[in-house]
């Protein structure tokens, strides 16, 4: 019996999975499934949360990850033993271990899938010799500093093992974390983002085969010859998969078509071979992780397999089961442990190291190859990023016994201190040289002649976008008499922290920021079809481009691209669309405040483009277009860029255009309060308008496509009425900000600073119309003031202006 009770003690009992409830008198907390349900919730929103708070300083998740864990373990919260005992017992640490390391198996499966051989095979001899000196130096230090930390904090561990981890801890770099700090900073076009990716690749590469002869060599069995037998089979496992699985995914990926779900039983046989690789991987003796790892490289990244295997795992694994082994790392980091000189001494020590050995092993050897000094500076630092790489790697040593408490806890803050401060000195020593603002004249559609070929840049978000843009861009082609209509088609793509985002960057990030399609077209990109098969309908110059950015700074993308392709106007989907039913329904608001950060800072004009199936769902051909355009025009520079807007496009044979001038009655005059709408009139009163309107009344007298209307009215619901005989009308277009005292009278009904007065009244569910209506700012070379800038910035988490 004391026995049986010493054992219990010792071992305590497994927990049931479910309780029966707490009016059957079980405490849920005392069973697997509902302790396993509040950690994981726990997690996430401290993790979450975390995230948030970091955001503002361009910190990867992986931080805010890292720290929930720590908090959450014994170095923070865990120093309360009610706390601990009760939503971290140890009899359910089993569970929570075994649903992390589940996790984290697909995630590197994921990892894998980030990683294209044929891109390493290109990877240049700079990038390559960079890798090498990334990975040789600090190895060398992380093994020199084991002997003193042998002989202080790791005294009775076992040399060798304890050796080679120390080198691989210190050697990598993780590529995931590294891929998202570029593209956070919009460098992994630039040649130093290129640079880091290939050679974080090869290292990613490196520290895995590195990681692999540490854990042979940590066995508990001391005979090498056990050893020797753990590494021929883990090379025999990855012959074997590079002859079995390649062709076997390929005839998979042959098999799921671009547009059509893809088999079920192709991603449960996948899912399950990644299952049995770990198995295998594990049953060898070198880690489940592995075998994930290599399936992962080997299935093809061309076509849609590899995209649909991501989309079935990623939110499940990266956002429910991967933060369960931070808290699983965080459980076993205690930095209590850290106490006295000494142990902070080789805090200090271990730092500098992993530092120095990454920044300048990276620095010497890319000045060796004629980088400039920034640049490879800049290299280093990115260089000696980490993340989930480094504490898997810990993690492993722990388990094994090659780590002891204190290590373990000094090496997880050198890894998070390394990472941290990767951005801030990024953004500190390199910041790209911006391109002299392009000194060009027409930024403008009025400024833009008939000799001129017109350049414009129609972005979007969604396939939902692609028909009315397709259509406006047919309706702007006007006639052979004029040079030419340029189109730069950009897909704004949100940056996130989901695996998917870098299969995206890897995809587009070989041509430059933005990501150019250079007419290699795939199946896989149905934007790129349809803008490539319209070009050949029309004689229009089209180019597909995507950007990826976070929300937060993806109009820095749009500006930029502006600035450097000569645009004249930028046209914009309103974050708002239209329903079955006709209503408009908002469809992100963050898509707003992108919006209006782009009417804020572009070097050009800008249209906002509120859809109401301009052209309907298809392109309409040039012979059977046949649209009716409406021109508001109420005074000012915004207004007269909508009208020399208009007038272009009634070059087309099958537009029809309206001018609407309305004029406030004399008798009236006093009756409305004369409003500077925005601060924006012209610096010589009505003058502009009018030397305006008089030469487009003498250029329309042969057209007869266009009619001129002069409205008298006096009152809001006077100008209401005259509208309202246009609504079956296919498009208006109106000014922004609109100056004079007949628009005064509508200011009250400004609910959408960013579309002004008439748009707000054009886009609101009270005013019945089934035309769309593009509202358009003319760049006048100041700044919008007329926008809720703090509102902005809040929605942003307070991210700083870079424009």
């Amino acid at each position: 019996m004391a026995s049986n009770t010493t054992m219990g003690h010792l071992c305590p009992p497994p927990m049931k999975a479910t309780s029966n409830g707490i009016f059957q008198g079980d405490n849920p907390l005392d069973f697997a499934l509902p302790l396993a349900i509040l950690q994981i919730c726990l997690v996430l929103i401290l993790t979450r949360s975390l995230a948030y708070l970091l955001r503002p300083l361009r910190q990867p998740r992986v931080i805010a990850e890292i720290i929930g864990g720590i908090i959450l373990g014994p170095s923070a919260l865990g120093h309360n033993k009610s706390y601990l005992n009760a939503v971290f017992p140890a009899r359910s640490l089993s569970v929570l271990d075994t649903l992390a390391n589940l996790g984290l198996l697909f995630f590197l499966f994921l990892v894998g899938l980030e990683l294209d051989p044929k891109s390493l095979r290109r990877t240049g001899r700079k990038a390559f010799s960079i890798a090498i000196a990334g990975i040789s130096l600090p190895f060398i230090l992380g093994m020199g500093s084991s002997f003193i930390l042998l002989k202080t904090i790791s005294k009775g561990v076992d040399g060798p093992p304890f050796i080679v981890f120390m080198g691989v801890s210190l050697s990598i770099t993780a590529f995931p974390v590294l891929a998202r700090i570029l593209a956070e900073l919009k460098l992994l076009t630039t040649d130093v983002g290129r640079m880091a990716m290939s050679a974080a690749a090869v290292n990613d590469i490196a520290a895995w085969i590195l990681l692999a002869l540490a854990i042979a060599l940590s066995g508990t069995n001391q005979s090498p010859i056990v050893s020797l037998w753990v590494l021929l089979s883990g090379i025999v496992f990855v012959i074997c998969s590079i002859l079995i699985f390649p062709p076997v995914f390929k005839w998979m990926a042959r098999h799921c078509h671009e547009g059509e779900p893809v088999d079920e039983l192709y991603i449960c046989a996948t899912l399950a071979a990644v299952l049995a690789a770990g198995f295998v991987t594990d049953s060898i003796g070198i880690h489940a992780l592995f075998g994930a790892f290599v399936l992962g490289i080997l299935v093809p990244k061309d076509g849609h397999f590899a995209g649909a295997l991501v989309e079935k795992v990623e939110d499940l694994v990266t956002g429910l089961f991967l933060p369960l082994y931070f808290v699983s790392s965080g459980l076993k980091t205690n930095v209590t442990t850290i106490r006295g000189s000494q142990s902070w001494g080789l805090l200090v020590l271990m730092i500098f190291t992993a530092c120095f050995g990454k920044i300048v092993g990276t620095v010497v050897v890319s000045l060796l190859c004629r980088l400039p000094y920034r640049e490879a500076l800049a290299l280093g630092f990115l260089m000696n990023s980490k993340g989930l790489v480094e504490l898997i790697v810990l993690n492993i040593g722990k388990d094994r016994k090659v780590l002891n408490e204190q290590t373990f806890a000094i090496m997880v803050l050198m890894a998070l201190f390394t990472t941290f401060i990767t951005t801030p000195l990024v953004m500190a020593v390199y910041k790209p040289e911006k391109r002299n603002k392009a000194n060009y004249k027409h930024r403008t559609i009025e400024s833009t002649h008939s000799s001129t070929q017109l350049r414009i840049l129609a972005c979007f978000h969604s396939t939902n976008n692609i028909p009315a843009l397709i259509n406006l861009i047919e309706a702007s082609r006007g006639t052979g008499n004029r040079k030419g209509l340029c189109v730069y088609c950009m897909h704004l793509m949100e940056l996130s922290e989901r695996p998917s985002a870098i299969l995206m960057v890897h995809k587009a990030r070989k041509n430059g920021l933005p990501f150019w399609n250079k007419g290699k077209w795939t199946d896989s990109d149905q934007v790129v079809v349809a803008f490539e098969a319209f070009q050949r309908l029309s004689q229009v110059s089209v180019r597909s481009m995507t950007a990826i950015s976070a929300i937060s700074s993806i109009h820095e993308d749009i500006c930029t691209s502006a600035e450097r392709k000569r645009i004249a106007m930028v046209i914009l989907p309103f974050h708002k669309h239209q329903r079955v039913d006709g209503t408009m329904e908002t469809t992100r608001t963050d898509l707003r405040w992108v919006n209006q950060r782009v009417l804020e800072h572009a070097p050009c004009s800008v249209g906002l483009l509120i859809d109401r199936g301009f052209g309907g769902t298809t392109h309409v051909s040039a012979s059977d277009l046949s649209s009716y355009i409406t021109v508001l025009f109420f005074g000012g520079c915004d207004d007269r860029e909508a009208l020399a807007y208009g007038t272009h496009m009634a070059e087309h044979p099958g537009i029809s255009l309206t001018v609407i001038h309305f004029l406030m009655e004399p008798e009236s005059e006093g009756e409305i309060v004369v409003v500077d709408v925005n601060n924006n009139s012209d610096t010589k009163g009505g003058s502009g308008d009018n030397v305006f309107l008089t030469e487009f009344q003498k250029k329309i007298q042969q057209e007869s496509s266009i009619k001129y209307e002069e409205r008298m009215v006096r009152n809001a619901a006077e100008i209401i009425s005259v509208i309202e005989e246009f609504n079956h009308h296919n498009l208006f277009l109106v000014g922004r900000r609109p100056v004079g005292e007949t628009v005064a009278a509508l200011e009250r009904n400004n609910e959408c600073p960013e579309l002004g007065p008439v748009g707000s009244l054009l886009a609101s569910p009270d005013f019945s119309t089934r035309a769309s209506v593009l509202v358009v700012q003319q760049y006048n070379g100041q700044p919008s003031s007329d926008l809720p800038v703090s509102s902005l910035e809040k929605s942003f988490g307070g991210d700083s202006e870079s424009d």
